[in-house]
């Protein structure tokens, strides 16, 4: 198990664009099995490997059941090298980061994506989201590209601090 130490905001890597994975080998799985052991320990819903410094673009999503509604099977990908190539419909939610510990505020996002991109054996895959699942995809990609949700918000009024004891207790707030 290698849970990696996640950067926080003020760290340059998190502003910089990865780099694109060209062959998925066992370097590329190892960093898979860090992304995942870290977003667990951290009770995240996603990770992007730049928030654990790691400038290649590889992203894990890791929705638990029952998140949204009772019922709801849950959601784990790995996905390399990722693009939205659909989005549609409109959402604005609550959304917050592991990159920025305790901070919370409203983004819009679109509400049906389809991402492209290869799963561990080198494959392409093609995921549609909508709702929960759409958002997180969008954030994660975002670390990707060297974007916070900050940078994403419309009213710089919805963005509140939530101190550690409060947090299990947001409303839909996403720790992405």
């Amino acid at each position: 198990m290698a849970v990696r130490t996640i950067i926080t905001e003020g760290d340059p890597r998190l502003r910089q664009k990865a780099i694109r994975i060209r062959v998925v080998d066992e370097e590329v799985r190892q960093l898979a099995r860090d992304l995942w052991d870290t977003v667990r320990a951290a009770r995240g819903l996603g990770l992007a490997a730049p928030q654990i410094g790691v400038l290649r673009r590889i992203i894990v999503v890791a929705i638990p059941p029952d998140y949204v509604e009772e019922g709801d099977p849950g959601v784990e990908l790995t996905l390399i090298n990722p693009e939205i190539v659909r989005a549609s419909g409109r959402q604005v939610g609550l959304e917050g980061c592991l990159s920025i510990p305790g901070w919370y505020g409203e983004v819009p996002r679109s509400m049906h994506v389809t991402v492209k991109a290869l799963d561990l054996d080198g494959r392409e895959v093609r995921v549609k989201g909508s709702g929960l699942l759409a958002r997180v995809l969008q954030h994660e990609i975002d670390h990707l590209e060297g974007i916070l949700f900050v940078d994403r918000i419309e009213d710089r009024s919805t963005l509140r601090y939530i101190p550690d004891e409060e947090e299990e207790t947001a409303e839909a707030a996403t720790g992405t």
